[in-house]
């Protein structure tokens, strides 16, 4: 597998009574190098609170060999026009470092927080990436651009307006998925998928590969499952079983939240699930995590402290991912030795 973190490097997970950190601008440069310098597969960043192609850019500019890439920027908010220049100048940025990570977004988002009508999104992205494609494809080809789907028509080609070639025109596109539908999508249009951290290997192993083998083509180029799973990790047992109550949280969280309900029902929780979903409606936030048992949580959450972090995620995804979003705080030079140690021996 190849390991991957998100910025800011070494975030640790607040779970649901601390309130999350913001990412600091200025250390972009230095945690973008770092971990370069740690070794990592890729450097991400999520649509959460900043702009993440924006971020990107700081992150292109100040390395040389790690890739770069949006974990999720959200698709339907942005015109596809708008999405492929972004990606296209985070390319030449980058000297062919780039790949875009897209996400649907559920439709309470899109029409309450980006005040826009909302479809069905699996047929949906299957028109949107077909969209950058098309663009992207008549940039470097210098060619009209004549695209027609059920969502989008874009057929006019303005000099002036036009990007030129570049040198590394084949920009990677992964999709972030939970539901086997959107995993066939991808499978479809896409170069790989990224799943949520409701998804257990369980959950991967009988819902998301074969959706994906299902959808793909006999001579389809690799295609590659990512992760961003769920980790408790500390350098001692005393702070590990901190972090496991606050994994434990953000687990309820994702228990109790209907979008989330497949990889839930998959494993027969459904019940617990519709019954945690009562909670939030009712204020009874601190009443969730308690709903989560050791067995359950262990399931989706890898618990093990940085000497055996490695060990643990192998025996659990090794044979089913190919990349891993996997990181610790890192405050001092042994931690990043550690962070070192832990990304070979994950990619051993």
């Amino acid at each position: 597998m190849k390991a991957e973190t998100l910025l800011p490097l070494g975030k640790l997970d607040p779970g649901l009574a601390q309130p999350e950190s913001p990412l600091d601008l200025g250390s972009v440069t230095t945690e973008s190098q770092q971990a370069e310098a740690i070794g990592y597969h890729g450097v991400l960043m999520e649509e959460t609170k900043d702009d993440p192609f924006q971020v990107l850019a700081l992150t292109a500019n100040a390395t040389q060999q790690v890739h770069v890439g949006t974990s999720v920027a959200i698709a339907f908010p942005r015109s596809p026009y708008v999405t492929a220049m972004a990606a296209w100048t985070l390319q030449k940025l980058s000297n062919g470092r780039f790949e875009l990570g897209l996400g649907s977004q559920v439709s309470a988002h899109i029409r309450r927080r980006f005040g826009m009508e909302a479809h069905p999104p699996g047929p949906w992205m299957r028109d949107y990436v077909g969209t950058v494609k098309a663009i992207w494809h008549s940039w470097q080809t210098e060619s009209r651009i004549d695209f027609a789907s059920d969502h989008y028509n874009i057929n006019l080609s303005v000099p002036l307006f036009t990007p030129t070639p570049i040198k590394h025109p084949d920009i990677p596109i992964l999709l972030a998925a939970v539901n086997p539908y959107m995993c066939g999508v991808a499978a479809e249009v896409a170069d790989g998928v990224r799943l949520h951290p409701v998804c257990s290997r369980r959950y991967i192993v009988e819902q998301v590969i074969p959706a994906v083998d299902a959808k793909r083509s006999e001579d389809a180029k690799h295609f590659e499952i990512c992760l961003k799973p769920l980790i408790a990790t500390a350098r001692d047992e005393q702070t590990l079983a901190a972090r496991m109550e606050i994994a434990r949280q953000r687990l309820a969280f994702y228990v109790s939240t209907p979008a989330y309900r497949r990889p839930f029902d998959n494993a027969g929780l459904g019940d617990l699930a519709r019954e945690m979903s009562k909670l939030p409606r009712e204020g009874r936030w601190d009443e969730m995590a308690g709903l989560i048992s050791d067995e359950v949580l262990h399931e989706w959450v890898v618990v093990a402290t940085y000497d055996n972090l490695a060990n643990a995620i192998n025996e659990r995804f090794a044979d089913v991912l190919d990349r891993i979003e996997v990181s610790i705080p890192i405050t001092n030079e042994a931690d990043a030795e550690t962070m070192a140690s832990v990304v070979r021996d994950i990619a051993a």
